[in-house]
């Protein structure tokens, strides 16, 4: 009996010591300060995505831009958002709000001419939410056709609505006798 004892806490404590330099390698990892979530342009961004694909998370980046700013950035493409370094993210960051200035071509960028100052943008996150408000109430102040159509809830593109897009309560139709 004391033997099987013994023996038992010899081959537990072999585990144990095997066990110990796995658990000080994840320590010397450097990936051990991987962000599951990330906080960016006030998005929840996943840290388990690769980055191109996180940056899509982000209201009004697309495929194509997040490809082009993370090659403007130098960034790998295979790396996750999550193992990204602070000076990256602010790299990346820095590109997508000026992105004139890294040489992205002004047809690539999703606010052209502005109304205001006449210049190439690329709106993302809560500005694009601003800047479209911004529009929408200039119409109305102007009362052109798109704003009478925004005022009033109705289509604004030129669709029919006779039959489609209806609301309100339904009104049946009532047989002759």
């Amino acid at each position: 009996m004391l033997l099987l004892v013994k023996s038992i806490l010899q081959r537990n404590l072999l585990l144990f010591s095997e066990l110990q330099p796995e658990r000080e390698r994840e320590a010397s990892n450097p990936n051990h300060d991987f962000q599951h979530i990330l906080r960016v342009l006030n998005t929840n961004v996943d840290g388990k995505q690769k980055i191109m694909f996180a940056l899509t998370s982000i209201k009004n980046i697309g495929r194509r831009f997040a490809n082009i700013v993370c090659k403007k950035a130098d960034v790998v493409m295979n790396k996750r958002a999550g193992e990204l370094s602070a000076a990256e993210l602010e790299n990346l960051m820095t590109i997508v709000a000026n992105p004139p200035r890294f040489k992205i071509p002004d047809w690539f960028l999703n606010r052209k001419k502005d109304y205001k100052d006449g210049r190439y943008s690329q709106v993302v996150s809560n500005t694009l939410d601003k800047k479209l408000r911004d529009d929408l109430e200039r119409l109305k102040k102007i009362r052109n056709y798109r704003g009478l159509r925004h005022y009033w809830g109705l289509r604004v593109r030129g669709q029919h609505t006779k039959t489609t897009g209806r609301r309100g309560k339904t009104v049946g139709v009532s047989k002759k006798r």
